[in-house]
């Protein structure tokens, strides 16, 4: 296994995001000489909703789950990120505020980098700054549209164009999806209560003839799932 928690490694990982593509080598290493590398265990809390923002983060294993509470205590699951992913930056427009709650939804491992490092970079490099906003508004787009399939989708529908979104879209003949994470928060990502994703689950099992074995799904062709679950898109 490659260690990832050496400052080379740590460098180089942080000069191949494609947001950063541009900036000087000074940057990454100011970024590095600052850095921490976190194994997290399952259901380690990152950062809290409202905190004070002075770090943020890039998911080297694992996967991280971004929430609100509501008053009652109910998590809304806001995304769920994995490897490759950068969050807690966006805190930078916010005030300083993380936006969300980050917890690792399965042991993960993460760097950390400090805020007032992108902060700095940012006043100078106007082609950064573009790339960010223009990131936020990519993930906003996101957003619309699954807030968008909430009403025109029924349950079925929506698990099943989750399980599509995990697939090889021009894969032919049987298809094999495994869950990255529990159904719980598979339900909670797509804003269903556990119950209601476990009657959808059946009827889209009726509906489409996928096979479910714990956190595996069987499908003999993406066709009837896909024809399922986008007809009402």
């Amino acid at each position: 296994m490659i260690k990832t928690n050496t400052k080379s490694d740590i460098f180089q990982t942080i000069k191949d995001l494609d947001l950063f593509k541009g900036c000087e080598d000074s940057f990454f290493q100011n970024l590095t000489n600052q850095s921490q590398f976190l194994p997290l265990k399952k259901n380690q809390i990152l950062f809290l909703h409202e905190e004070s923002a002075t770090r943020f983060f890039i998911i080297k294993r694992g996967w991280i789950k971004l929430f609100r509470e509501t008053f009652d205590g109910t998590q809304a699951v806001i995304d769920i990120l994995t490897t490759g992913h950068i969050f807690g930056e966006t805190a930078i427009f916010d005030k300083d505020i993380y936006p969300y709650s980050a917890e690792a939804a399965e042991p993960a491992e993460v760097i950390s980098l400090p805020l007032s490092v992108l902060k700095s970079e940012l006043e100078t490099n106007s082609k950064l700054a573009l790339k960010m906003l223009s990131e936020m508004a990519q993930h906003r787009k996101i957003q619309d549209k699954e807030l968008e399939h909430r009403t025109i989708q029924n349950a079925s529908q929506r698990i099943g164009c989750f399980l599509l979104r995990l697939t090889n879209q021009e894969a032919s003949g049987n298809v094999t999806i495994h869950l990255p994470y529990d159904k719980t928060l598979v339900a909670s990502r797509l804003g269903m209560q556990p119950e209601t994703f476990s009657r959808a689950l059946k009827k889209l099992k009726a509906e489409t003839g996928i096979e479910i074995k714990g956190a595996t799904i069987f499908l003999e062709s993406l066709s009837q799932l896909s024809n399922y679950s986008c007809a009402a898109c």
